[in-house]
């Protein structure tokens, strides 16, 4: 991925829509953690039709979040497809100028929080078949803080750094083929004001 962008930032409606789709924002996190993969592939782990999910990649292709790649089998029948860039980034300032763009960015985080919200109860009602070091190793922690804005942006902009760092190492790994005792883990942060 080195000749393609970190973070695609998105910053249309029909971009943001485009992935505000439940199967294609989790087809979307599919191929992030696969690299590539084909429609059969995909649909096998989501257990939709091909079909159905060719249609939702060729969607997500459209707007430039995902493309072909070269083909990793001999089966020139096959597509192979990846993220068109590293990551994404969506901002609330992006939307915040028109109503139908606020209630589309609305939309679109609550699905993204939804999943998220899923991904860790499957852990949590998964969790007595891993192993001790994995469970002890895995984290869920609450902080309320006092803060300013501009502190909270500050904070943001650590944490991307210190995700980004072990982004890279499993990166590395990967393409060393150093797989042993690695897995797929999601790191969800979330910080917003409150008021009691």
């Amino acid at each position: 991925m080195s000749d393609r962008e970190r973070d695609r930032r998105i910053q249309d409606v029909g971009t943001l829509k485009a992935l505000a789709h439940p199967l294609r924002a989790q087809l979307y996190r599919r191929l992030t953690i696969a690299r590539s993969a084909t429609a059969s592939q995909l649909a096998d782990q989501v257990d939709e039709a091909v079909s159905l999910v060719s249609y939702h990649l060729r969607k997500l292709a459209e707007h430039g979040l995902i493309e072909e790649a070269e083909p990793q089998s001999a089966d020139g029948r096959e597509r192979w497809w990846q993220l068109a860039s590293e990551g994404i980034s969506i901002r609330d300032e992006d939307f915040r100028d028109a109503p139908e763009k606020a209630a589309a960015h609305s939309a679109a985080s609550r699905l993204f929080f939804e999943q998220r919200a899923e991904m860790y109860r499957r852990y949590l009602d998964e969790r007595a078949h891993w192993s001790d070091a994995w469970t002890t190793a895995s984290d869920s922690s609450e902080w309320l803080l006092k803060l300013t804005a501009a502190e909270l942006s500050e904070l943001s902009k650590e944490m991307y750094a210190v995700v980004h760092k072990y982004e890279e190492l499993g990166r590395a790994a990967d393409a060393a083929g150093d797989t042993e005792g690695r897995e797929n883990v999601a790191v969800h942060t979330y910080g917003f004001p409150f008021r009691f």
